[in-house]
């Protein structure tokens, strides 16, 4: 009897249209999950500190933008034939009804990644994915460390992930506001953030 030697497996890289094509069949119907060049990936569960900001963060960023701008949270993004990343917020231009016919954006003007176990996930396989596809302001929520992490200026890379990295980067403090490249209005990093309980 044959053996197949590990070096001969290949693990099955999904395209998006079999990926889609699974999600309309219902197979990760109680799974969240998202395709990554190809693999289909995990999203680590959701708790409130996450869920809340998240939400402060979607808020903040609305009210940067204003009109023509849509916030889509937590939705996917087309990026090549492989990818179909779910920020937990991305910024797009136009309004909801701009995208019935044309289908999934394919850029943002600004992503956003909601970090607390997933962070150094987010630090490096995702922020090389968005390098790669041209996406010239990702932030991170650090929610562990109560901070966000600018990342601008992508360029290639091959020592990274997906050949691309973010060539500047900045950390910012509650007390300190960011201004999207694409926004004229700058945002307080304290309003990305929930609350910290009272200890009495």
């Amino acid at each position: 009897m044959k053996t197949i030697e590990s070096s001969h497996i290949q693990e099955k890289r999904w395209t998006l249209r079999e990926y889609d094509r699974l999600l309309a069949k219902g197979f990760f119907r109680n799974a969240r999950v998202e395709l990554i060049e190809g693999r289909i990936i995990k999203m680590a569960a959701q708790y409130e500190p996450h869920v809340a900001s998240v939400s402060l963060t979607a808020k903040a960023v609305e009210r940067a933008f204003g009109d023509g701008f849509w916030v889509r949270r937590q939705n996917p993004l087309r990026f090549g034939s492989r990818s179909k990343p779910e920020p937990d917020a991305a910024v797009v231009a136009g309004n909801e009804n701009d995208f019935i016919n044309s289908g999934t954006p394919t850029t943002a003007l600004l992503v956003i990644e909601v970090s607390d176990s997933s962070l150094n996930y987010d630090r490096g396989r995702k922020a090389s994915l968005y390098a790669r596809y041209g996406i010239a302001d990702y932030w991170i929520v650090n929610v562990v460390d109560r901070q966000l992490e600018v990342y601008r200026d992508p360029i290639a890379d091959p020592l990274h992930r997906f050949r691309f990295r973010y060539d500047r980067s900045r950390v910012l403090k509650p007390g300190e506001s960011a201004v999207p490249v694409a926004a004229p209005v700058s945002i307080a990093v304290s309003n990305l953030f929930p609350r910290m309980p009272q200890v009495t």
